[in-house]
């Protein structure tokens, strides 16, 4: 393959995004409208918690309800263009809906954003480090076989050599 042709091909993804902006820039973003964004992180496996982080998007004081299976976990307000850490604990083989709400005098709550959490930590993790027995290696296996292999078609080839390219009487 030409220069030139791997050139035009590493620039194909680019001349899409210039030529259609629209599909370029469709990532999901926040509403504009929200008066904070939430981003929740993995489970920690040590504590069993997942890190929640509130940011606010406005000028002023936001008020916020975050909820874990219809339980509120905490509450409190985020300063204007600000982010608040919190903490939500998740139990081990188990999965929490975390849920983030405005809160705002004289009016119903509203949901923010709403995710599903997994602790998918393994039971025996931080206890033994070592990996159990599973017997040989698969390419000590693999190369034992080519080379019984190898024998074998050896010796077949060989005794058919020493019988075909024999004359008749």
């Amino acid at each position: 393959m030409r220069i030139r042709t791997r050139l035009v091909l590493a620039a194909l993804p680019l001349g899409g995004a210039l030529f259609l902006p629209a599909a370029a820039w469709a990532w999901p973003r926040p509403d504009a409208g929200d008066p904070f964004t939430m981003t929740v992180d993995d489970v920690a496996c040590r504590t069993g918690r997942a890190t929640v982080r509130l940011h606010n998007q406005t000028r002023q004081l936001v008020r916020f309800d975050l909820q874990a299976d219809g339980e509120s976990m905490s509450t409190g307000s985020i300063p204007a263009r600000r982010s608040v850490v919190r903490h939500v604990p998740v139990r081990k083989g188990s999965a929490a809906e975390v849920e983030a709400y405005s809160v705002a005098e004289g009016e119903p709550d509203t949901l923010i954003d709403s995710t599903r959490v997994e602790n998918d930590c393994s039971w025996g993790r931080g206890r033994d480090r070592r990996l159990p027995y599973t017997g040989l290696p698969a390419d000590l296996i693999a190369k034992l076989a080519t080379a019984g292999g190898l024998v074998i078609t050896g010796g077949i080839l060989w005794w058919y050599g020493s019988i075909w390219p024999r004359s008749t009487p």
